[in-house]
């Protein structure tokens, strides 16, 4: 999990323009400013990055959301 997390929290980062030490597994989409288009558009960048299917459906708004789901597709 922990590379996942690292590979998310990056893309988050530059997405965002923050520092990825920032964040955490808690945290929420929302805590980021991240609209649904936005999080739409960083599933795209992770299923190229992972070469995987991410079901958004199963994302319940945290960032360890999307990284079980990212592990659950892999």
């Amino acid at each position: 999990m922990e590379s996942i997390m690292n590979k998310v929290a990056q893309a988050l980062a530059e997405r965002r323009g923050t520092d990825p030490s920032q964040i955490k597994a808690e945290t929420k989409f929302s805590d980021l400013a991240l609209d649904s288009l936005d999080v739409a558009e960083l599933i795209m960048d992770l299923e190229d990055a992972f070469n995987v299917t991410i079901d958004i459906t199963k994302v319940d708004g945290t960032v360890g959301d999307l990284v079980r789901v990212i592990q659950e597709a892999a």
